[in-house]
Formats: structure tokens, C-alpha cells, sequence
């Protein structure tokens, strides 16, 4: 190993792949299956997988450009040299807006989850409010120890999903994905209008790049960390219409918890995978919130420089908790969820893709 790579100031380029992917698989892979059969017939939702995936993968390149055409550099300071000062405080605060609301958004989506699967008794707000406590903590320290946790926790994520997908093979029926291409392409479109929000991962790179040591080399990576959610969603998109057939899996409110429970161990060697897949899953919320809020006070701090993190941490920590409370059921929740997709479309891609357009037009670019 390298020194730098247990340093607290710099990150190799292959965490970028970690981050990407952590960030990515949040909320919506407990949902995706039936997003994708409400709107789909049979299993052809896959198609509308990969057609969003190959753009979320683009435009993380294009964000990978962006970030690693100016080295060392926050997102503000470059986005001030492209579009000038003004224009830049406003695009940061709109970033700093939308990760305080996702980080909000996962909070509010835990309690809910927890307390229908596994809390019933205990009040959705305590179960918000301790989870947000924990993020925090993990944001108060270094932000290099954040994106290793990220390192920590993925494989296991991954590997629980491919457990659960294993367990779930004997109860799959191959008939159920058939016919194939029966969507209509408004169908397919509204497939991959509603998988965008899961799949897009791309505007985290935007203030994650300046701690990569390498960043020229970093896409190859950020590319391959956009691809993995791609992978495991079709993995739990087909084996869910092949358990439950598309009609079944357009009625369940989270398709995933109930290929949990239908998961069997031979044997009977492992009972209630769904108690584990929860645990796995809480710990996929806190990388997301995590990398949220965290980019969200880098954000604030480059419009403040002279306020410190903490401070910051402490004033914003009430405001994030009321706004996940704020929504009085779930069909609110659902709408705060859609703003937030339209907000990660022009963050993720619109904003990006202008501002490297610009800076080549202009010939802008930081140090080598």
C-alpha cells in the first residue's frame, strides 16, 4: 500500500468507485421492482434499466471530466472561474439544498421502512432521530474516514443482495419474464423516468474528485462504480418478476423486503433473512445519507470558509430533521421523492455538462 492511502487528506482513484456506487444504492432498491412493473409489461422494465444506466454512466464521465480538469480545486472555486462568482454561489447553493432535502428524504425513508418492518411500536420520529444522530456523528469527523466507511460497507452489500438472490432461485419461474418487447415506448419511457433517480450517482463527483491523488484517472473508475447498481437492480428486478410475476410485483409496496422473506437456505441453516437484509439495508441508507449531508457542508463551507464544520453540523442537524418530518404521510414522502429526481437530473447532468461545454470553450482549466 501507499502512504497516502491511510493518509487523512487524500484518497486513491479507485474509492471513487465505492463512493459512486454507495451513493447510488439508496431507497429505491426496495422499490424499483415495482416502479418498473407498474409502468412495464412482463419483465421488459430491464430495458428501461440499462437505457437509464448507460445515461447515468455518461454523464458520471462527464463529471469525472468536469472535477478532474481542475485538481485540487472545490466545485465552487471552479464553477466561479467558468460562470463567474455569482452564478457559481447560486449553483452551490442549489447542491447544498438538494443534499440537505436527500439526506432529509433517506432519514424520514428509514423510519418508515423500520417502523412498518420492524419497530411497530416505536414512534417513526425516535427512529429518524437516532439514525440522523448517527449520521452526523459520522460526519462530524474526517472526511476521508467517510468514503472508507463507504469501502467497508459495499462489499457486504453486495454480497447480502447475491445471498438473497441465491436463496431465491429455487422459487423463480423462468415463464414469468416472458413474452419479451410488448412495452410501448411511452411505457419504456416512463421506466426509465422512474429508475432515473435510483441509478444517477454522477453529482457526488463533483466535490469528491479534489481528494482523489490521481483524478485524471478517475473516470475509468466512477464509470465501473455506476455500472454496479445497474447490476444488482436487474438482479432484483428479474428475480422478482420470475417469484412474483409483473402483475404481483406492481402491487407490492417494496418487492425487495418480500423476496427477503421468501428467501430459504437449504436446510432451513438460515432463518429470517429479511432481519438481515434490514440490517444490510440501513447500513446502504447511512452511506447514501452520510455522503449527502457531508457533501452538502462542503458545499455551505466554500460559500463560508471562515465557519467551522461543526458549527455548521450543529445548526443544520434541527433542519434536516424537520424537513424529514414534514411530510405527513407517504404519498408525501413520494412527492418529495419526485422533486428530488428532477433536482438530481439537473445537478447530475444539466449543470455539469454546460459547465464543462464552457470550460472547453473557453479553455479553462486548473493546474496541472
Amino acid at each position: 500500500m501507499k502512504p497516502f492511502e491511510y493518509g487523512d487528506g487524500e484518497i486513491g482513484e479507485r474509492e471513487m468507485l465505492y463512493v459512486v456506487a454507495s451513493y447510488t444504492i439508496a431507497v429505491g432498491v426496495l422499490s424499483i421492482p415495482r416502479t418498473l412493473a407498474e409502468v412495464t409489461n412482463f419483465s421488459d422494465g430491464w430495458l428501461a434499466l440499462v437505457i437509464t444506466s448507460i445515461f447515468c454512466i455518461f454523464f458520471t464521465g462527464i463529471c469525472t471530466q468536469l472535477a478532474s480538469r481542475f485538481p485540487n480545486q472545490t466545485f465552487f472555486t471552479y464553477a466561479s472561474a467558468i460562470c463567474s462568482k455569482p452564478v457559481a454561489s447560486v449553483i452551490t447553493i442549489y447542491f447544498f439544498i438538494y443534499y440537505m432535502v436527500s439526506a432529509a428524504y433517506q432519514t424520514r425513508f428509514v423510519a418508515v421502512v423500520a417502523k412498518q418492518y420492524l419497530l411497530d411500536q416505536t414512534p417513526a420520529e425516535i427512529i429518524a432521530l437516532l439514525f440522523l444522530l448517527v449520521v452526523v456523528y459520522a460526519v462530524s469527523g474526517s472526511r476521508i474516514g467517510v468514503i472508507r466507511l463507504n469501502v467497508l460497507f459495499l462489499p457486504i452489500i453486495v454480497f447480502i443482495v447475491l445471498l438473497v438472490f441465491g436463496m431465491n432461485i429455487p422459487n423463480f419461474e423462468p415463464k414469468n419474464l416472458s413474452p419479451l418487447f410488448t412495452t410501448s415506448l411511452e411505457g419504456y419511457w416512463k421506466g426509465s423516468k422512474e429508475s432515473f433517480f435510483s441509478l444517477i450517482g454522477s453529482d457526488i463527483l463533483l466535490f469528491y474528485v479534489v481528494f482523489v491523488n490521481r483524478p485524471k484517472r478517475v473516470t475509468k473508475y466512477a464509470m465501473i462504480g455506476a455500472g454496479i447498481p445497474l447490476v444488482l437492480y436487474l438482479l432484483i428486478y428479474m428475480m422478482a418478476i420470475g417469484v412474483f410475476t409483473a402483475g404481483t410485483t406492481a402491487t407490492l409496496v417494496y418487492p425487495t423486503i418480500e423476496l427477503a422473506k421468501e428467501a430459504e437456505a437449504p436446510g432451513g441453516f438460515l432463518g429470517r433473512i429479511e432481519s438481515l437484509f434490514f440490517m444490510i439495508w440501513v447500513m446502504t441508507i447511512f452511506n447514501t445519507a452520510s455522503l449527502c449531508l457531508d457533501a452538502g457542508l462542503m458545499a455551505f463551507s466554500s460559500l463560508f470558509q471562515k465557519v467551522k464544520k461543526r458549527t455548521f453540523i450543529f445548526l443544520l442537524t434541527p433542519l434536516i430533521y424537520l424537513i424529514a418530518m414534514f411530510p405527513t404521510n407517504l404519498i408525501e414522502v413520494t412527492v418529495l421523492s419526485n422533486y428530488l429526481s428532477y433536482s438530481a437530473f439537473g445537478l447530475g447532468a444539466l449543470i455539469p455538462t454546460v459547465l464543462l461545454l464552457v470550460a472547453k470553450a473557453r479553455g479553462i482549466k486548473g493546474n496541472e
